[in-house]
């Protein structure tokens, strides 16, 4: 129970954070926009503009994975496999909590992937 809660907690942690986050990249270079950039500003601009889409799509994905991470510690599912059904070792868990597949299963996708590439 107490490994539930400890990943319950920091989870939720987490998700708050990623929630709560201003977007400065975002806003950063804003101050452009008040004059006729030239095309070196706009390069700029676009630079970042992209990075922080780039940033904010990646946190919306790891906001989903954790939503479902919270949802499989809710349904008891949390810390299985989602291939071998096997237990995930808690070492795994602390570094990636919302790891859905072993070290071993996690390192056959990669390979599946790599040879599919």
């Amino acid at each position: 129970m107490k490994k539930k809660e400890h990943f319950e907690r920091l989870l939720s942690q987490r998700l708050d954070e990623l929630l709560t986050e201003p977007n400065e990249i975002a806003g950063s270079r804003t101050g452009f926009r008040a004059h006729h950039p030239d095309y070196l500003d706009r390069g700029s601009m676009e630079s970042d503009t992209s990075f922080a889409f780039h940033i904010k799509e990646r946190e919306s994905i790891l906001t989903r994975k954790i939503k479902d991470a919270l949802t499989r510690l809710e349904n008891g599912t949390f810390g299985i496999c989602d291939e071998c059904r096997r237990e995930i070792p808690e070492g795994r868990l602390k570094a990636r909590p919302v790891a859905t597949l072993c070290i071993k299963c996690k390192e056959e996708q990669e390979t599946e992937e790599r040879i599919g590439e």
